[in-house]
């Protein structure tokens, strides 16, 4: 959520600039112009500039693609971004990220640690939210998903899975995926991720 500046023009919001400051960090690591990342990424040049400076708020499926380029899940960007690995993450302090657009939440649960395999994430998809990527951030990554409330539809190669509340779909992504909220109200779920 961005807050008033002095100005009246709203201040970037404090995840979006460690994300931004971040994503930067990442594109001059590997030496890459913003061309070469818009390449590789298949996000605009200017997309990307703004996102490094703030200017905009990531969307889900732009993270995906430059977790996709950079070799990691979407929890271990978002956990780079913490100030220092925590072995108890309590509720209230745990990382959300909101795809506004999309109508997406997305709560990181488990502590950030680089340097594990596995993560739960708690997700949000609003009434008709309807989430595509294109590639998954690391190919071969292990994917539990276990619906607790609402419906949820999950395409990954080329199938559809209708998920209610209190199932769960376990798949390895290769490919694009896509998760749709299939019922009239939202849908909360949780999704266990293993690197391969």
């Amino acid at each position: 959520m961005r807050q008033a500046t002095d100005r009246g023009t709203p201040a970037p919001d404090p995840v979006d600039v460690r994300l931004g400051a971040r994503l930067a960090e990442l594109r001059a690591e590997h030496g890459w112009s913003l061309g070469e990342l818009a390449e590789r990424s298949g996000v605009s040049r200017s997309t990307l500039s703004r996102a490094e400076r703030a200017e905009i708020s990531p969307t889900a499926s732009m993270l995906n693609r430059l977790c996709a380029v950079y070799g990691r899940t979407m929890s271990q960007l978002l956990g780079e971004i913490e100030a220092e690995p925590a072995l108890l993450v309590r509720a209230a302090e745990q990382q959300v990220w909101e795809d506004r657009a999309s109508g997406f939440v997305r709560r990181s649960v488990s502590p950030p640690h680089t340097g594990l395999r596995g993560e739960l994430v708690e997700g949000r998809l609003a009434a008709g939210a309807d989430i595509a990527y294109d590639r998954p951030p690391v190919p071969g990554l292990e994917q539990h998903i276990w619906v607790l409330e609402g419906a949820l539809d999950v395409t990954a190669q080329e199938a559809v899975r209708h998920l209610d509340a209190g199932d769960c779909l376990r798949l390895r992504v290769w490919g694009p995926t896509r998760f749709r909220c299939a019922g009239s109200g939202s849908a909360r779920y949780v999704l266990a991720v293993v690197r391969p």
